[in-house]
């Protein structure tokens, strides 16, 4: 029996081994017309988006949340981009981008990132590498459930948030990415999202609400002192998710090509209108501009530009940006009245955001219908709800979500990862 045993267990080793010795020499064969420019492009582009996550995002979110919560926070940003990450390596990419399966889900020919290598794609990555193209975009897939968090922040616990990054990006994000970047029915009804207006935002914002309604309040809302305890890290922080973004949204046209070069111009023309428009109505409403204002503008607008930064001009840029300046200050102002906590705002930043650039893409683009952009707002939103809803249902009844009452008093850098951000 322990004979048979060994050679099962060698046959088992053999079988890896030629699977990934077989990946990498497709991986090792450079086939079809591969541009070294583009390539070069989106190389540099995947480097701009793994810094808006890490250090970008985490010192945002870092910055906004109590000191007694900041190394928690931060260290979601990094531990969702590890957990994606494989999980995309897995089935999450062949999920988005593997051959259509009506018009809802990617088949699985892609699978652990099989045939995925040098070889360009006619579709996907025309001039670069399939596997350049699955790098990029498996970064998308992990920015998205790192925004979320930021709506249960400071009462989660670890374990629960991971669980429910991993399931979130394989039950909620590849449908709706495949939805509009695979060839799946929302794309073929003529729905656009450049580089992500709905993908990113829209289902991070609406996920967000979920995560509110279903994580509950904080311990002390209303009653406690929660302002952001470093605004300095908010202000880096926004600063680095600026320079990221011109990678997001550049990247996203596949090349370095006048695509590129317009989505960066849109993408800082709306960021810079945003921070203008948010700083304006804040100084009216409160008397006096803020830093945080600022930065939370730039933010609203860097997620409004998105969806259209690829096929809209500076001026519509412009537009659009004092819009999401405008709403997502009102939204954040109406949050406290309506009484849900999203502790970051992810709706009011994201959502807000997500929702007024898939719709400028109806108006403005020179392909988009008005119609057919409502509808995959509504389409992405109700399903990042729903979805969300019962991913964090069924994670709350198999390891709970919530830390206990005396370890969100105490603080999760502590309780959660035995560290202090300060002496």
């Amino acid at each position: 029996m322990s004979e048979r045993r060994h050679w099962v267990s060698r046959g088992a080793i053999t079988g890896l081994w030629v699977t990934v010795c077989a990946t990498q020499a497709w991986a090792g064969q450079p086939e079809g017309s591969v541009d070294s420019g583009d390539v070069a492009w989106i190389l540099a582009a995947s480097a701009l988006v793994v810094g808006m996550i890490i250090p970008g995002l985490a010192f945002y979110y870092g910055g906004l949340v109590r000191s007694k919560n900041v190394i928690s926070t931060m260290v979601q940003a990094f531990a969702i981009l590890c957990v994606v990450s494989v999980v995309w390596l897995v089935c999450g990419f062949t999920l988005v981008f593997g051959p259509d399966r009506g018009g809802v889900i990617g088949g699985l020919d892609w699978a652990l990132l099989m045939d995925v290598g040098a070889a360009p794609h006619p579709v996907y990555a025309p001039a670069v590498p399939l596997e350049a193209f699955m790098l990029f975009q498996l970064l998308f897939a992990a920015f998205t459930p790192a925004l979320i968090a930021g709506a249960f922040a400071e009462r989660i616990k670890f374990g629960a948030m991971l669980l429910f990054a991993a399931l979130w990006s394989v039950l909620v994000y590849t449908p709706i990415a495949h939805w509009l970047w695979g060839n799946g029915w929302l794309a073929r009804i003529g729905a656009l999202d450049f580089a992500g207006g709905a993908v990113v935002h829209v289902s991070a914002g609406f996920s967000a609400v979920a995560c509110a309604m279903v994580v509950g309040k904080r311990r002390g809302w209303r009653t406690d002192y929660m302002a952001p305890h470093n605004l300095p890290f908010i202000l880096l922080g926004a600063g680095l998710l600026w320079l990221g973004w011109f990678g997001f949204n550049g990247g996203s046209a596949r090349g370095a090509n006048a695509t590129a070069v317009g989505a960066v111009t849109v993408t800082h023309f709306t960021a810079v209108s945003a921070a203008l428009a948010w700083m304006l109505a804040e100084w009216k409403h409160r008397g006096k501009p803020t830093v945080l204002g600022v930065a939370s503008g730039a933010v609203a607008g860097l997620a409004t530009s998105t969806a259209g930064a690829g096929m809209l001009g500076p001026l519509a840029a412009v537009a659009l940006g004092i819009a999401a300046g405008v709403c997502s200050y009102m939204a954040i102002v109406w949050k406290g009245k309506i009484g849900y906590d999203d502790t970051l705002d992810v709706m009011g930043t994201h959502g807000v955001g997500g929702m007024l650039g898939m719709l400028g893409v109806g108006f403005f683009a020179a392909h988009g219908h008005p119609a057919m952009q409502i509808l995959a707002v509504v389409a992405t939103g109700t399903f990042s709800f729903l979805g969300s809803y019962a991913i964090l249902k069924l994670v709350d009844g198999s390891i709970g979500l919530r830390v206990t009452q005396e370890e969100e008093s105490t603080g999760l850098d502590l309780t959660q990862h035995n560290e202090r951000a300060y002496s």
